[in-house]
């Protein structure tokens, strides 16, 4: 495992937008130009070539635009789209099978909730970087169960590894998920449900330091 430099906002795609393919696609053009430079397609809607072909397009914008794509839950979809890593949720399937497939310079994520084992032994596993939430209330996953900022500080200490907080995330409750030693913020609607998308990745990424949220 590389040792990776993941900084900045993590936006990722919204379920009420994968029905209409082509404001998805501006829409990820507008949050890459706000400043995400990483995009997770997430997709519990779309199968085999409606899913295959999605991907192919959203991996040619996110190109165009500067940003890197990665695909939720399913490594052999982004490799065989070639995109830029997987991130795998609990029962997902296993890292270390995804980085063999993958390759060393994929960039591979796990979901952790809010549990510090389950990040150490994706750390083990070869994942560059682990999610910890859900910090707030969230639309997206409502049923979520609530993640403690105190595991973002122990991850923090612990980990030598990007740490991404999900869950509820705005640009307005950012500053504590930042604060408890969060790298990564992940947004879906706080991004992807404004009115100007573009305005609100850049709202997002003004929390972080000089604004640099390229990943090299």
């Amino acid at each position: 495992m590389k040792e990776p430099t993941l900084s900045g906002l993590y936006a990722i795609t919204p379920d009420a937008l994968l029905r209409e393919p082509a404001r998805l696609l501006d829409a990820v053009t507008a949050a890459a130009r706000g400043g995400a430079r990483l995009i997770q397609y997430r997709d519990k809607h779309h199968f085999g070539a409606e899913r295959l072909a999605l991907a192919r397009a959203l991996l040619q914008t996110c190109r165009a635009a500067g940003a890197r794509l990665i695909v939720n839950d399913d490594a052999e979809l982004a490799q065989s789209i070639g995109a830029d890593g997987v991130h795998l949720g609990a029962g997902d399937g296993s890292l270390a099978d995804a980085r063999a497939r993958l390759g060393p310079r994929a960039l591979i994520g796990a979901s952790c909730g809010n549990s510090l084992e389950r990040a150490r032994q994706a750390r083990a596993a070869g994942a560059d970087y682990v999610a910890f939430g859900r910090f707030f209330a969230s639309t997206t996953k409502p049923d979520a169960p609530p993640a403690d900022l105190r595991t973002l500080t122990a991850a923090r200490r612990e980990l030598d590894l990007a740490i991404c907080a999900i869950g509820g995330i705005t640009a307005d409750n950012a500053t504590q998920v930042l604060a408890a030693g969060a790298d990564l913020v992940a947004a879906v609607e706080g991004v992807f449900g404004a009115a100007d998308v573009e305005a609100a990745a850049r709202a997002y990424v003004s929390l972080w330091p000089g604004s640099d949220t390229r990943i090299p």
